[in-house]
């Protein structure tokens, strides 16, 4: 017999443990959770390429201020007036092999290195570097009248950039391609020292300014085809063709002697070939030195004898005393008195 409580009832069994019945997701159900889902992985997605797009439109500003873009601009809005060129003769450019080279390597491989251009004072864009690509474009253009050569990949600076970097940025990539002859590097700091935007210097000063980068030679000899073309360039009419030792042995005789200038301005401007002109100067340089006149110098003479204890050493405007007298200690108008004396005799005799 079981006993029972105190309060008279017994304890209530414990249910035995039963099977839950799982529950199945229904087709509806399983489309709102691949919904869900979806949603999600899309909001992820298009936050994360709002964040890419931020950051690559914070790199194109960054690339854009730093005037890294490239851009393809009309042939027709690029003017090439307000830099001087760095070459000289650009119609012989225009027209040489090395041009209708660059055009066959353009015309089958397009164009693979960009020019560069600035805004000018009237908000023109302006040409800095790339001159020959861009002739080589224009004149496809003019030839075939294919769109292809209707517009150049081109650089455009930003920001306000100093006047004289422009023309260090037009003559680097020549000079560095050793493309550049002396006469045409000197001409560009004979065009800077003129232009009223570059500030100090003479030309022979900007040439270290323009060319910093090369051998301190050579910017010695850049300088004296300055001094040459300062003095002759307006009738010099190959100055291209003048090697490096004739241009700086030119400058160098016209420095040891100007006035020999006018004769060989007179000599050059007669020339009619471009060997006439290396005749002429190779026979200025070769030409003998007139010595200049010397008036002879009569050599001073020299008398010395003795008067008693007294050494007398006379020469051409001196008389020289020498004794054991101290003429220090003598009275002054007894000095003078001897002096009267002694001009006197000489007078006299």
């Amino acid at each position: 017999m079981v006993s029972k409580n105190k309060f008279g009832f017994d304890a209530v069994p414990t249910p035995a443990p039963t099977s839950r019945k799982s529950r199945s997701v229904g087709p509806m159900g399983a489309a709102v959770r691949e919904a869900a889902e979806s949603l999600q992985e899309a909001t992820d997605a298009k936050v994360a390429q709002r964040r890419q797009n931020a950051e690559d439109a914070k790199a194109f500003r960054a690339a854009s201020e730093a005037g890294l873009l490239l851009v393809a601009l009309p042939l027709g809005d690029i003017s090439t007036t307000d830099l001087p060129r760095d070459r000289l003769d650009l119609e012989a450019v225009a027209a040489s092999d090395e041009m209708e080279e660059l055009k066959s390597s353009i015309r089958l491989r397009g164009q693979k290195e960009p020019i560069e251009v600035y805004r000018g004072e009237d908000g023109t864009l302006q040409l800095k570097k790339g001159w020959r690509r861009l002739t080589a474009l224009t004149q496809l253009f003019d030839e075939t009248g294919d769109d292809a050569f209707a517009t150049v990949m081109a650089r455009v600076e930003t920001g306000d950039v100093d006047r004289m970097a422009r023309y260090v940025d037009m003559v680097e990539e020549n000079v560095v391609r050793e493309d550049l002859s002396f006469a045409e590097m000197a001409q560009v700091a004979i065009a800077a020292a003129a232009d009223p935007s570059v500030d100090g210097d003479d030309a022979e000063a900007l040439v270290g300014r323009l060319y910093g980068a090369l051998h301190k030679m050579k910017r010695s000899y850049i300088r004296s085809f300055v001094a040459l073309l300062s003095q002759v360039g307006d009738v010099l009419q190959w100055p291209k063709s003048v090697s490096r030792n004739v241009g700086v042995d030119v400058a160098r005789a016209l420095k040891a002697d100007p006035s020999r200038a006018d004769g060989l301005r007179a000599s050059l401007a007669a020339c009619a070939t471009e060997e006439a002109q290396g005749h002429v100067l190779s026979a200025f340089v070769t030409a003998p030195k007139v010595a200049a006149p010397t008036t002879a110098v009569k050599p001073k003479q020299k008398v010395e004898f003795h008067v008693g204890d007294i050494k007398v050493t006379a020469r051409d405007g001196e008389c020289r005393i020498v004794s054991k007298s101290d003429y220090a200690s003598m009275p002054n108008d007894v000095l003078a008195k001897a002096i009267r004396a002694f001009e006197a005799a000489l007078k006299d005799g």
